[in-house]
């Protein structure tokens, strides 16, 4: 149930931007479109967090990055930031949503990445089969509420049966890097050394937040040409 309307850019679109709302039956949601500098191959599309938007400074870098890697990336607001609410509604609203927006993100004919940074990367994980998902990228996967380790979550994770990355701080409190079990690991898993859930990193750690950045998006270009040597859509 796709009704696509385009939106005029505003000052704060780039030009090469384009930006959509999209019904869904948990009410309009937008997408942010920024197309592959080149010939795209594929479409990554990532959803924000339950405490923040699309301006997450990791969505952000990705956006900026991946297009000159023949990548469009496709930024998604599910409708309650839309609609300016301040809390997440429940976990298959979500899921509701980026079902009833995802005939818009395969719109451009090519394979389609699901992924998203903490509740955004579970409604990847959890949706990612049903929906023909080339690919799942995670950031910041929530493996667990904080301080709350049995309250574990890897289910979801590691039922996504598609390719997928890890990328998660080495101090998040949602669940460290160690904390992932290697014991049946279907995935890759990628360290950002100091990170926070937000993948902030302190003064202390002797690194910038520019080279903290960057891990993310390194390992994100590396992660998706070797998913392109691999049969698939993509190969």
């Amino acid at each position: 149930m796709t009704n696509v309307n385009e939106e005029p850019p505003t000052e704060a679109v780039e030009a090469t931007e384009a930006v959509e709302t999209v019904e869904t039956g948990a009410g309009p949601a937008r997408i942010t479109w920024h197309p592959a500098r080149g010939t795209p191959r594929l479409v990554l599309t990532l959803g924000h967090g339950a405490g923040g938007g699309i301006e997450a400074r990791d969505l952000k870098a990705l956006a900026t990055v991946l297009p000159a890697h023949d990548v469009t990336v496709a930024l998604v607001e599910q409708p309650w930031r839309v609609a300016g609410k301040k809390v997440a509604p429940a976990p298959k609203t979500l899921d509701l949503a980026w079902r009833d927006l995802w005939p818009a993100l395969t719109e451009p004919g090519l394979p389609v990445i699901s992924g998203g940074r903490s509740a955004g990367a579970r409604v990847a994980c959890r949706t990612a089969g049903e929906l023909g998902a080339r690919a799942v990228l995670a950031l910041s996967f929530p493996l667990h509420p904080p301080g709350r380790p049995e309250k574990s979550r890897a289910g979801e994770l590691l039922g996504a049966a598609v390719p997928t990355l890890v990328v998660q701080g080495g101090n998040d409190p949602f669940g460290k890097p160690g904390e992932f079990s290697e014991r049946g690991r279907a995935y890759e898993l990628v360290e950002v050394a100091h990170g926070d859930h937000g993948f902030a990193v302190p003064k202390r750690a002797g690194t910038t937040q520019d080279e903290a950045l960057a891990v993310v998006t390194d390992a994100v270009v590396r992660w998706v040409d070797e998913l392109g040597r691999r049969p698939g859509p993509l190969g």
